[in-house]
């Protein structure tokens, strides 16, 4: 089980350092107004363009990665050992 909180706990921090990384170049307005959450910028060019997908797709990663491997995979080994246990 701590394998598994590793491996998410790892997929949480790394992915979030992306995400508030390319967030903090992006979607910061001003140190005084929004930051982080802010509507991106209209024309970021190529680059800009990968980067914001970047930010979407490493937020949409820490979210299914720590579900599976805090949630989903615990889950499926307690119902592999009772439905061994119970076959026996």
């Amino acid at each position: 089980m701590a394998d598994e909180f590793a491996k998410g706990l790892g997929i949480l921090t790394g992915g979030g350092l992306v995400w508030l990384a390319i967030s903090a170049w992006l979607t910061t307005e001003s140190f005084e107004g929004t930051q982080l959450i802010a509507p991106p910028p209209e024309s970021v060019g190529t680059y800009g363009e990968l980067a914001l997908l970047l930010r979407d797709v490493t937020g949409w990663f820490m979210i299914f990665g720590v579900l599976v491997f805090w949630i989903v995979i615990p889950a499926f080994r307690e119902l592999q050992a009772y439905r061994s246990g119970s076959a026996e």
